[in-house]
């Protein structure tokens, strides 16, 4: 049986202790590569691996995270004997890239999947590549995805102090980690009730983006799309309590999501219901919510989409919490 096929096999039950344990397995020894000091040849296959790396960066197209996930690892591991064998520095920088790439992209999908330890040991491993690649655009990419996992699970003011130290990593030109980390930053200080840096930085997201390229702007993790651009946007304006700029990027998103956009369109939708309990129709914003939850494959009920949903109940006054419609998306939540 080969590295895919266990690695499909041990998470196919989800992130177990054993699952955990494998991917942890897997990532130490490369961590530890990227630290040696390696100068001599060339090996064959790396230009398929970093083909492999872009063709991840398209996202999960309607496949499992778990499935992603296990083949994101095993090619991950396939880097490791490029690491131990001494090469020309070029092509360690080149590896070195690859390596952030994949690790940062098996960051995303473990915090997707509600795995923020994990996902933070990744990115750690994926900064160490970046930096280690001499690209300071990638090592602003890491820095803002990874300020995702503070900001998505209650700890904004961790999550802004990641976003502007991918911001200042990323400099002044209109590319597509700087346009990131400036939403990414707005998001985290909405969520900090400090609106007016939320507001300078939803201005300077929004001038970048205006500012980029066609390349920068393609629909992968690595880029920043427009349809991203709007999720960002929608969960900052949502956070502010501003629902008509929130709606306005929801519907924009929306447009843009592709059917298979399982996850994007759930937080979109999350998001719609944290807009309606701010407009005071609570009853329906909680209808809205447990309707998002119940239609969630199995895959992505215990990640992401769930802790926006939490939040969502937490936001409603204790006062209301004997309400049906609040009952049950406690029930869901607690299921």
């Amino acid at each position: 049986m080969n590295r895919r096929q266990i690695l499909r096999g041990a998470l196919a039950a989800g992130l177990t202790t054993s699952a955990l344990t494998t991917l942890t397995n897997t990532r130490q020894p490369v961590d530890l590569a990227l630290a040696a000091d390696t100068d001599t040849t060339d090996l064959a296959d790396l230009a398929d691996l970093e083909s492999a790396a872009e063709t991840y960066g398209y996202g999960y197209h309607g496949q499992a995270p778990t499935r992603v996930l296990a083949d994101l690892v095993s090619d991950f591991a396939e880097l490791r004997p490029y690491l131990d064998t001494p090469q020309p520095v070029a092509t360690r920088v080149r590896v070195c890239h690859t390596a952030g790439q994949m690790a940062g992209m098996i960051a995303i999908v473990l915090h997707d999947l509600g795995a923020r330890k994990e996902a933070r040991k990744w990115f750690a491993t994926a900064s160490r590549a970046a930096q280690e690649s001499g690209d300071s655009q990638l090592h602003a990419w890491v820095l803002a995805r990874e300020a995702m996992v503070p900001l998505n699970y209650g700890a904004p003011q961790a999550a802004a102090r990641l976003a502007e130290q991918a911001r200042q990593a990323a400099g002044n030109r209109p590319t597509a980690s700087a346009t990131l980390a400036a939403a990414v930053a707005a998001r985290a200080y909405a969520l900090s009730h400090q609106p007016e840096q939320a507001r300078h930085a939803l201005t300077a997201a929004d001038q970048l983006m205006g500012r980029l390229d066609a390349a920068a702007q393609a629909d992968t993790w690595l880029t920043h799309g427009e349809q991203k651009h709007h999720v960002h946007l929608s969960h900052a304006y949502t956070a502010l309590g501003d629902t008509r700029h929130a709606q306005q990027s929801q519907q924009r998103a929306l447009e843009l999501s592709a059917p298979t956009s399982t996850m994007t369109r759930s937080l979109l939708a999350v998001d719609a219901a944290m807009c309606l309990h701010h407009d005071g129709d609570t009853e329906q914003a909680c209808r809205r919510a447990v309707a998002v939850l119940d239609g969630l494959p199995a895959a992505y009920r215990t990640g992401l989409v769930h802790q926006r949903a939490r939040d969502l109940y937490h936001a409603v006054p204790a006062r209301h919490h004997r309400e049906p419609a609040v009952e049950d998306l406690r029930d869901i939540l607690a299921a």
